[in-house]
């Protein structure tokens, strides 16, 4: 059986799942279709904590799934701009559990990522499998990915 690390951008695959398909991504399913015949050797959700209730309900499914659930504050600027990514985090965990899976799965059709997934494939020899939005993910990531799959209608809640 193969070994996966999966981690998620939740910010990411939420608001690009919103704005291309006015719905919301269906975790369970991607859960079953991303684990089956796999050894799960880490996985991760990456989210922004604003501290709502709506928002911890969301977390503690994700964590019922399987997911360990990392929470970076959302800070608002004094100019109005706010900031809450975890860009790094996600690449140094990728790095740390990804050079000793078989394969990463990264959700975030961010283009940032896309040196991570190269350095991954090449320095590791990790496969690296992209689930985005296909009108929404960069192009650079598509790219670099071993394997990108589109979220569509099956990964999406009805």
């Amino acid at each position: 059986m193969s070994s996966v690390t999966i981690l998620v951008d939740v910010q990411n695959i939420y608001y690009t799942s919103r704005e291309a398909y006015q719905r919301n991504f269906d975790y369970n399913a991607f859960w079953r279709l991303a684990t089956a015949n796999r050894t799960v050797v880490k996985a991760i959700a990456y989210a922004i904590e604003r501290g709502d209730e709506k928002q911890r309900q969301f977390q503690n499914i994700l964590r019922a799934i399987g997911f360990e659930v990392k929470l970076k504050p959302f800070i608002q600027r004094a100019d109005g701009s706010a900031k809450g990514d975890w860009d790094v985090g996600i690449t140094l965990d990728a790095i740390e559990y990804g050079a000793s899976s078989d394969t990463l799965i990264l959700l975030s059709g961010d283009g940032d990522f896309a040196l991570l997934a190269q350095r991954l494939i090449d320095k590791y020899h990790t496969e690296v499998e992209v689930y985005g939005v296909p009108s929404l993910s960069a192009q650079a990531l598509v790219n670099a990915a071993s394997r990108f799959i589109p979220i569509s209608d099956d990964l999406l809640l009805k």
